[in-house]
């Protein structure tokens, strides 16, 4: 992204994070391990080594974070993998998802020992328990814009908010690559970028392949009819990209910030009986067993071409937590593209709906 390197008073700028596909964020360092984390439309952080202070002068609209950052109250789901990936689920403390929420072992198993408490949800958190813990910064979502009197009231607590906005990244990668603005949180920098290195290692060859053109339909069903779709645009449909094919909605406009929208069963069937695959996506909706279980939605999905021809995919339930799997979810898509009889041992986040449970 596009930003001003700010002048602070009495530190000295060094230099820039180099960022391969992010745009939401920047990092700029100054002498002395001082950082800046600049975020879209939300404004910038001074990140303060443990034993330094913020230099006197500093302008109010920058917020500080002062290190350790070691109790921390996340709630943006998205973000606890990023921390899992580069070691750092040890400096959270307190979580806006209870354990049954989570399917990320690691943030499960820290709830369950105790290493982590439930501090309420995004609009009403247990700020008794949240200041009785010593939280020193407190990672929302972009919900807290629906409740602003829930950030307003953390802040005057003394507790900086920052707001993550992985979920702008048009580039899938890109939202995977936030782990570096954690890994500044946290001093982790190289464990950050040896990570993500090895994400993007493992699409080299998928990345430098020729797309075969085959469409693809990704949608879940609603208890009401419903079926939900993602834009055009949307990363979703860029991972179909990035994995050779193409996503069967050309022209599904982003008319607001929703990245997804609701269309009858028979408009969806008029614009994907005749994609080459469908995935069902059960993240929203529960995860489907069989390929009846499919069909009992809705019985024109037994004349979809996919249906027909044994191409029809599941994603887990897991995936949407599990934000460092983009990398693996293009190779598993890739994979499904490009086997006639894919090993369905070697993937991760699909699996094929067949007839039987």
């Amino acid at each position: 992204m596009e930003h001003e390197i700010l002048e602070i008073p009495g530190l000295t700028y060094d230099h820039s994070m180099e960022l391969e596909y992010a745009t939401q964020f920047a990092v700029d360092y100054y002498q002395d391990d001082y950082a800046v984390i600049t975020i879209a439309q939300e404004g910038s952080y001074l990140v303060v080594p443990e034993g330094k202070e913020a230099p006197e002068g500093l302008d109010k609209e920058i917020k500080v974070l002062q290190q350790p950052l070691d109790h921390i109250y996340l709630v943006a789901t998205s973000s606890m993998d990023l921390f899992r990936a580069i070691g750092g689920i040890e400096n959270i403390t307190l979580s806006g998802t209870d354990a049954n929420g989570w399917y990320i072992e690691e943030a499960k198993e820290a709830m369950e020992n105790g290493n982590i408490q439930y501090a309420g949800k995004y609009s009403a958190p247990d700020y008794e328990l949240i200041l009785a813990n010593g939280c020193d910064l407190a990672i929302e979502s972009t919900m807290i814009y629906h409740s602003p009197d829930v950030r307003e009231k953390l802040e005057e607590f003394g507790i900086p908010v920052l707001v993550e906005h992985s979920s702008y990244e048009s580039d899938p990668l890109g939202r995977m690559e936030w782990l570096k603005l954690y890994a500044v949180l946290l001093d982790k920098e190289e464990e950050a970028d040896a990570y993500f290195q090895s994400q993007t290692d493992m699409l080299t060859d998928v990345l430098g392949a020729e797309n075969t053109e085959k469409t693809i339909a990704f949608f879940s069903i609603n208890s009401n009819g419903y079926v939900t779709v993602r834009k055009t645009g949307d990363y979703i449909s860029k991972m179909i990209e990035l994995a050779g094919g193409r996503y069967i909605f050309q022209n599904l406009g982003n008319d607001n910030a929703l990245s997804t929208m609701n269309m009858q069963m028979e408009d969806f069937y008029a614009g994907a009986c005749d994609a080459d695959y469908i995935i069902y996506n059960s993240a929203i909706e529960s995860e489907l067993h069989s390929l009846d279980e499919l069909l009992e939605k809705s019985s024109l999905l037994a004349d979809f071409k996919a249906v027909k021809e044994g191409n029809v995919w599941c994603t887990e339930k897991s995936l949407f937590q599990e934000t460092t799997g983009i990398a693996t979810m293009i190779s598993d898509m890739h994979t499904m593209l490009t086997s006639d009889d894919p090993d369905l041992s070697q993937l991760t986040y699909m699996y094929r709906l067949t007839d039987t449970k």
